[in-house]
């Protein structure tokens, strides 16, 4: 029998890249998805897609029915910082809410290993060492951050007192083909299509504030290599994190730059007041990660070549 996996967010950006690798895995791929962020054109066919909130009591038929998962990837979540902010219990009620109906789904239903995906953009804050490794202090700015947090804590009780197995991953600033501009790599998804209309580049602030930007083939090797992995024992709240991201530090500048050398066209880059609360610098530490044997194999060129050259696809296809 197939191994089975439930990607939540498997309409998503990056839930629908994990769901592509486990089918050609060989895998029986189950795929729940609201449809509020993600689209139907990402379901991958061969996967099994039922269109459900994650706070949804309804949710328990999908793991009963299946007779529980090998692997629950939990990528559903509210990910806009600035929607936290403006209002933080919409953001508890699926980061929270939502994530603990998966969670004692997963508990009730059996799953072999639970794949939590954290941020390592928001957890850490601003941080006092970069790259910034799993062990720095956790100390978010925003309520998406606190969400997010919440999410590994819970982890770590269901771990240590009910024996859940799980890993959590910390994303850095994740990007590639299905990205839609939202969030703070969703600068990538922006700077593409403005640079395919010909539009000028909007730069907040003097543009030298730093981001750790991902390819997402890269992060779904990650998500593979976590969830084959032996893990150690759950002691601390950061024994099962994994940061996931190139550890280099690109400047919003250094990114319109790239991008319009990848797109082969020039376009003005405008600069604007900077936003409140932005943070300045980010990078991560993958170091536990690459002794896992992972190592990014995307260069920021080579992903941003491969996004710019999807989303004009789109452009034209309607």
């Amino acid at each position: 029998m197939a191994n089975r996996i439930l990607v939540t967010g498997g309409a998503g950006f990056i839930g629908s890249h994990i769901a592509d690798a486990y089918l050609r895995a060989g895998w029986r791929v189950w795929i729940v998805d609201d449809l509020s962020n993600g689209r139907a054109r990402n379901v991958p066919e061969g996967a099994s897609f039922t269109q459900l909130d994650i706070r949804d009591a309804r949710l328990a038929d999908v793991f009963a029915e299946a007779g529980g998962f090998d692997i629950v990837s939990h990528h559903a979540a509210q990910v806009d910082v600035r929607v936290s902010v403006a209002d933080p219990r919409r953001d508890a009620s699926i980061n929270i809410d939502g994530f603990l109906n998966v969670a004692e789904c997963a508990v009730t239903h059996g799953c072999g290993r639970f794949m939590y995906v954290s941020s390592g953009g928001v957890v850490y804050g601003e941080p006092d060492r970069r790259p910034t490794p799993e062990s720095a202090p956790k100390r978010p700015l925003s309520p998406y951050g606190v969400s997010k947090l919440a999410g590994e804590q819970y982890l770590h009780y269901y771990a240590n007192q009910r024996g859940f197995e799980y890993a959590a991953v910390r994303y850095s600033n994740v990007y590639g083909p299905r990205q839609d501009p939202h969030g703070e790599a969703g600068v990538v998804a922006i700077f593409s299509t403005r640079v395919g209309s010909g539009t000028p580049l909007t730069v907040f602030g003097d543009g030298e504030q730093t981001r750790d930007y991902v390819f997402v083939g890269d992060v779904v090797s990650a998500n593979v290599t976590i969830a084959a992995a032996a893990l150690p024992a759950p002691d601390t709240l950061d024994a099962r994190a994994f940061n996931v991201g190139t550890s280099v530090e690109t400047s919003v500048n250094e990114l319109a730059a790239t991008m319009m050398r990848a797109a082969g066209r020039e376009v003005e880059v405008r600069h604007e007041a900077p936003r409140i609360g932005e943070l300045l610098r980010s990078s991560l530490d993958a170091s536990r990660l690459r002794g896992l044997g992972w190592a990014p194999a995307v260069t920021l060129h080579e992903g941003l070549e491969q996004t710019y050259r999807h989303i004009m696809a789109q452009e034209i296809s309607g």
